[in-house]
């Protein structure tokens, strides 16, 4: 561990965040090539730019390469790459494709993965990572993001940013899937699970060559202030810099409830959720706080698409979020579903499974869109005068007639579960 500061308490400005920063990168030492690993931009409120404009005026023309960990989303705009990272030349930013420009670095066995999901599956999973990674000579990578609750892998960050954030399409959709089979609401909030005892033997056994040095941010709304404040940052090189933060998240991100929400409302920043791929995160963070026959409402003001990607996107659109019996039906009898495990995955988790009712009230896609993939639909202006998110406060709020919602702000910064539905 290199530096590490937070609490519960902590409100960590931007200066605290560039002495965390220089502290750690005096530490490391002179380097000669730095490859620089942020999120994009789906994690503009993680603080990840900031502290890669700070790496950047530390190292200046030894940081020779940045690679936003995309996975499967698209490249980020020249706007965004402006208001995320500020003060970075653009000409430092590559693009990761995940379909191509690949390395597997090894394979984990089958035996291990039937192992770790106790004979559910039994497929080897390749360890993938862009051929950046592998091939760029790099004296120091630095993975930089937000650890936080998470769909896929339980807590964000640590080596996901590696092998999904720079993976490949066999790599990705292959973690995703062990996820889905070991179920969503086993995993969330959960630093120990099998997606990530998946990446942790690659990283033990195929990148411990690769001088990685991970930086970490645990990002939290703060209720006196209203916003979101910074309470920690955690850099290292260990896994310890990973589970110190997950501590930390927990107490921060997660919230419990006493029972179950009836009537949950979420609304989705313009600027970050475009496509239900990214949008879902309304229905994975909160589902585990669902009551039966409750109702989830999305306002989502930039919705104009299902996935980023053009192949994931038709997959939705022909299969819909229908549960996981039918998903894994059609898996079975659909050899493309087959291909693309992460989509199998992903229409997995969009699913209320059958126990509430999904609302989602888009920008840019019609009624007939957003019904035919097994969501209702609402009229957004309608939806947005009843329902204000200038007005509403996150949590409990009481409507004019007396209709009692819970209100969401910001999916992607917690998770939401009544105790009964969350095992310790």
């Amino acid at each position: 561990m290199y530096y590490e500061i937070g609490s519960e308490n902590h409100k960590l400005t931007a200066t605290d965040l560039q002495v965390g920063v220089t502290t750690a990168l005096k530490k490391l030492g002179e380097r000669k090539k730095v490859l620089i690993i942020p999120p994009d931009f789906t994690r503009y409120h993680s603080r990840a730019g900031e502290l890669t404009s700070f790496v950047y005026q530390h190292y200046q023309n030894k940081v020779s390469d940045i690679l936003p960990a995309l996975g499967t989303h698209v490249g980020m705009t020249d706007g965004e790459i402006n208001k995320m990272f500020p003060g970075v030349p653009h000409q430092l930013f590559r693009v990761h494709d995940w379909r191509n420009e690949v390395f597997t670095v090894g394979k984990v066995p089958g035996s291990f993965v039937s192992e770790i999901t106790n004979g559910s599956l039994d497929f080897d999973w390749p360890a993938q990572v862009n051929k950046l990674l592998w091939e760029g000579n790099h004296d120091l990578i630095l993975s930089i993001g937000q650890v936080v609750p998470h769909e896929v892998i339980g807590m964000a960050n640590y080596n996901k940013n590696i092998f999904v954030g720079t993976g490949g399409s066999e790599g990705i959709n292959k973690s995703h899937f062990v996820g889905a089979v070991y179920g969503m609401e086993n995993l969330m909030g959960k630093a120990d699970n099998p997606v990530r005892k998946l990446l942790n033997y690659a990283s033990d056994n195929f990148t411990n060559q690769l001088p990685i040095v991970y930086m970490h941010t645990v990002v939290g709304r703060d209720a006196e202030l209203g916003k979101l404040v910074t309470r920690g940052l955690f850099i290292g090189d260990d896994y310890s810099v990973f589970t110190k933060a997950a501590e930390l998240s927990l107490k921060v991100n997660f919230t419990m409830l006493d029972k179950p929400l009836k009537k949950v409302v979420v609304y989705l920043d313009p600027s970050e959720f475009k496509s239900t791929w990214l949008g879902n995160k309304s229905i994975y963070r909160t589902r585990m706080a669902m009551a039966d026959g409750g109702e989830l409402i999305v306002l989502a003001p930039a919705l104009k698409e299902f996935g980023e990607d053009k192949e994931i996107d038709r997959l939705i659109r022909k299969y819909g979020y229908r549960g996981t019996p039918q998903t894994l039906k059609s898996l079975k009898e659909n050899p493309e579903l087959e291909a693309n495990l992460s989509a199998a995955a992903h229409l997995i988790h969009g699913s209320s499974e059958g126990r509430f009712s999904i609302t989602y009230c888009p920008g840019h896609l019609s009624r007939e869109e957003i019904k035919s993939v097994n969501f209702n639909y609402a009229d957004l202006k309608e939806m947005m005068k009843r329902y204000n998110p200038e007005i509403l406060n996150d949590g409990y709020n009481t409507m004019p007639d007396g209709e009692e919602i819970f209100y969401i702000s910001n999916p992607a910064i917690g998770l939401w579960a009544c105790k009964d539905r969350f095992k310790n």
